[in-house]
């Protein structure tokens, strides 16, 4: 199923099933991750841990993540990339069951670990099996049928979850992984065309791949420790994020004596487009996701919402974003991604600026006006900029693109939660406990989000443009 077979007008059903497919298994993980964060309280209690201990079954779950990824790129370059697909997803529902009758704290952890790894194959390897189905010109279309599960995990995860907590228990949580994965592993199989392997010749980068892994969970883990401390200025992170950039710098000259034959080259980034989505992304990270963070805190510190109505009133976000979702796509392949970001950069600042200003007395109705043109916007600019990154990029080159904008994001992703969240904790410390001054803080994190978004202006004047045909 290749390019060749792409009809001019919408997308063949089996390119369109295949997506789908594809989507359906990285629902999983994309859900798990949002929805523990509703159970902590809950583990904490059955476990007899303190919040500490119950921290590192998610750190340790974004770390083992984070150190999957180059793994990944080598996977795609030796075998068939169906197989590994569908192995990582029956690999992530089989550790779901794990941690669903984890005996102990340490038992829970060690299953998270196990979750987080089969997580960071999973992940890379949709988008560049996506890229691969659809041919260049129908990236856009795909990476909106894609990205679904992204707008599912942080919208619907923490509400699913609460139910899940309230109704049930915290298991099952992990057990509600393996219908999932019941349904999508034999659609998948049935689907989704076998993929050669990208290029087998391709030797296995021990060095790189040990490297790279190391220095994205230490820039990571020195990033949450941020958040901890309420401060960058801390001497763990200062530790574990010099220990990331030596690493990093380690890699840079590793690449060159290797004259790119690495696991993630560094020539990929000569690529125009592949370079501005890099950086546009890692910042789009920031000024999104940050946010979704405080949010909820928002909505419990001073409208005193339960988790569940906290996650619920994010509600008009997620239907924003699935509004335009399909328009996005369509945008993307016919003009390119450049004026598709700007355009909905301009709407991310309309729904994004009033949030400097809100208080504890400001209307939902309001809240939920705002926060829907915040989500109408971010598919916009996420999706552009992951297009973007594949464009352009030789078939051999797509696994070790995965690599790079997987670990591109998930640093942004940490940075950003740890930036706004510190930006928070900072204004508010010191202050007297009152009302005005914790919305202080609040309104410091959206103002940070809002001038990153103002950043990102400037890689998109690089993205791809295509005359209208």
């Amino acid at each position: 199923m290749t390019k060749d077979k792409v009809k001019e007008a919408g997308l063949p059903k089996e390119i369109l099933t295949a997506a789908w497919a594809i989507a359906l298994g990285a629902i999983a993980p994309m859900l798990d991750s949002t929805m523990v964060n509703i159970a902590i309280d809950k583990l904490t209690k059955d476990f007899n841990t303190t919040l500490d201990t119950i921290q590192w079954a998610i750190t340790g779950y974004v770390l083992a993540l984070a150190i999957a990824v180059p793994v990944s790129g080598w996977l795609m370059n030796k075998f068939n990339g169906k197989k590994i697909f569908i192995g990582a997803v029956i690999a992530f529902g089989v550790t779901s069951v794990f941690a669903g009758i984890s005996w102990d704290i340490s038992s829970f952890i060690f299953f998270r670990l196990l979750q987080g790894f089969s997580a960071g194959i999973i992940t890379p390897l949709m988008s560049t099996l996506l890229v691969k189905t659809a041919g260049q010109e129908n990236l856009g279309k795909v990476m909106a049928i894609v990205s679904t599960p992204m707008i599912f995990g942080p919208i619907l995860g923490p509400v699913i979850g609460g139910f899940i907590v309230q109704g049930a228990s915290w298991h099952w949580i992990f057990f509600i992984n393996v219908f999932i994965v019941l349904i999508a592993a034999p659609l998948m199989m049935k689907t989704i065309p076998d993929f050669e392997p990208f290029n087998k010749e391709s030797k296995l980068d021990v060095f790189g791949i040990i490297n790279l892994s190391l220095m994205s969970a230490a820039l990571i883990y020195g990033i949450t420790k941020a958040t901890d401390h309420a401060t960058f200025n801390n001497g763990e992170t200062i530790l574990w994020v010099s220990i990331g950039l030596v690493l990093g710098v380690i890699y840079l000259v590793y690449n060159r004596i290797r004259k790119n034959q690495t696991v993630l080259p560094m020539n990929l980034f000569e690529h125009k487009s592949f370079l501005a989505s890099s950086i546009g992304l890692f910042l789009a990270n920031i000024a999104i996701m940050g946010p979704m963070l405080i949010l909820p805190l928002f909505f419990q510190n001073f409208r005193h919402f339960t988790a569940i109505e906290a996650a619920l009133a994010l509600i008009p976000q997620g239907i924003g974003m699935l509004i335009t979702r399909p328009m996005i796509g369509n945008m993307i392949d016919k003009i390119g991604g450049k004026y598709v970001v700007m355009v909905s950069l301009v709407l991310a600042l309309i729904g994004s600026i009033p949030l400097i200003f809100i208080t504890d007395k400001t209307s939902m109705i309001w809240i939920s006006i705002l926060l829907f043109i915040r989500g109408t916007s971010i598919g916009g600019i996420n999706l552009p900029l992951m297009s973007d990154a594949y464009t352009g990029l030789d078939s051999k080159q797509l696994p070790e693109a995965g690599v790079g904008i997987n670990i591109i994001e998930n640093l942004g992703f940490s940075f950003g939660s740890a930036v706004i969240a510190t930006v928070v904790a900072t204004v508010v410390q010191g202050a007297q406990p009152t009302i005005t001054n914790g919305l202080k803080g609040y309104h410091a994190g959206f103002l940070v989000s809002a001038l990153v978004l103002a950043i990102i202006f400037i890689p998109s004047l690089f993205l791809t443009y295509k005359k209208a045909r």
